[in-house]
């Protein structure tokens, strides 16, 4: 099948790849032409594993391209799908369409044939129904159907997660389009992937609703931890006895930071504002939006009360950067809050992230960006670990504690063991475990 991309970012250029993968002929068109340039060299404008390799094989197999021009691509399409941003937008928090509309603007305009047109971004209810509104405003004529189909892609393992993943969500009451996205995602019927078929408002709900509970989860383990630390219980245990419930599953109980990356933040902003604006308030989530604000912000504190009270002259060697481990995504992290109070009450610090020190240079001003774990703990009088890359899971401890002023280690992630970083002769702060059996003060 001929399909076309609209937006060559981390959605489309993801979704296009694996398209070209199960055999289809797929076209990423962006309106960046760095981009695109960078694209037709090898070079990928995210770093997400396995994507270059992947783009790679399938552009050299003359099923992979990128361009431009976004009217060839339209023309020749038989599915469109619009994968652009929608950032939330400045003021009241709900998601910025200009970008999609925009692209249903131009999809009209080039429309040949009956064509699905296929929203992947993620999109408040009743997007679908501007953007068909849209295209028919511009070409009357135009034989289209538009179907929403949310991606569900974790950053760091979204090749896994489009191969193989839980489930297919299409949106759509055309007989058509249906069979058409049938044909579209006919290689995974190998894996028995679920494909569930909806109305579209109904599908469009689906994408916030998962993102809001999964942050309600998180949100929930961390306000546990908060507790276990007051009461001198065990988060991790904790986690695990609740986890091992069925009901509940054991996903997204890992107490930390608080969350960030480029759905959460926003996807949970936006459900509320959509909520609120058809009178149906979605209490827990604005609560969780709050509760996650404020615990990205305490950090700093936690860290700053582990180093004696103060920081004011001192120097924090920092280990990751990006929102999570395997990918370079630095939107909402929890190091955009920490480091710029840990720098506000005076201290220095130094960074080490394996994949977004570029992205965050753009963030953070005033950081020493370094080459590697030991270069940023070097000197400093405390080590935090932020983001918990495989490659901080197995520091040599005793080089650690060689070059640290003070043998003071702050982790958010709770990698490492209270029991054996106390053997080691560290002083060890993490999230929701208290030391020696004790509870926290």
């Amino acid at each position: 099948m001929r399909v076309t991309m609209i937006g060559a970012g981390y959605v489309g250029l993801v979704s296009g790849a694996c398209f070209a993968d199960f055999g289809h002929t797929v076209t990423c068109v962006d309106k960046d032409p760095g981009k695109i340039d960078r694209l037709e060299k090898g070079v990928m404008p995210i770093f997400e594993p396995g994507l270059a390799e992947l783009v790679a094989s399938n552009v050299k197999e003359g099923r992979l391209f990128f361009s431009l021009d976004a009217r060839e691509a339209i023309k020749n399409a038989e599915a469109i799908f619009i994968a652009v941003g929608t950032p939330s937008r400045r003021g009241d928090g709900h998601a910025d369409l200009s970008y999609v509309y925009a692209a249903a603007k131009e999809i009209a305009e080039h429309i040949n044939g009956f064509t699905v047109v296929v929203t992947k971004s993620t999109v408040p209810v009743g997007t679908g129904d501007e953007v068909e509104e849209i295209i028919r405003k511009t070409n009357p004529n135009a034989k289209f159907a538009v179907v929403s189909n949310p991606e569900f892609l974790r950053e760091g393992a979204a090749i896994s997660d489009f191969k193989r993943p839980d489930r297919v969500v299409v949106g759509t009451d055309n007989d058509d389009a249906r069979e058409r996205m049938r044909e579209l995602y006919r290689p995974l019927f190998l894996n028995e992937t679920p494909m569930l078929f909806t109305e579209r408002r109904t599908s469009e709900l689906i994408k916030y609703a998962a993102n809001a509970f999964l942050a309600v989860k998180i949100t929930f383990i961390n306000e546990m931890a908060d507790l276990c630390e007051k009461v001198g219980a065990n988060v991790q245990d904790v986690s695990k006895g609740i986890g091992l419930d069925n009901r509940i599953g054991k996903k997204f109980l890992h107490a930390g930071p608080g969350y960030g990356g480029s759905c959460f933040p926003k996807d949970t902003l936006a459900l509320t504002k959509t909520a609120n604006d058809h009178g149906s308030p979605v209490r827990i989530v604005d609560t969780v939006v709050q509760v996650n604000d404020a615990r990205k912000k305490a950090m700093a504190d936690r860290v700053i009360k582990a180093m004696g009270g103060s920081v004011k002259g001192k120097t924090v060697g920092v280990l990751g950067l990006a929102f999570k481990p395997n990918t370079d995504d630095m939107r909402d992290a929890p190091s955009l809050d920490i480091i710029p109070a840990l720098q506000a009450a005076g201290a220095r610090i130094k960074a080490y992230d394996p994949e977004s020190m570029h992205e965050a240079g753009k963030m953070l001003t005033e950081v020493d960006f370094c080459d590697g774990p030991y270069h940023a703990v070097d000197g400093a009088d405390a080590m935090v670990l932020i983001t918990e890359w495989d490659q901080f899971r197995a520091l040599d401890f005793d080089r650690v504690k060689k070059l640290l002023k003070s043998p003071v280690v702050v982790d958010l992630r709770n990698v490492y063991q209270p029991a054996d970083m106390a053997r080691r002769g560290f002083n060890y702060t993490s999230v929701g475990r208290p030391r020696g059996g004790q509870a926290l003060q």
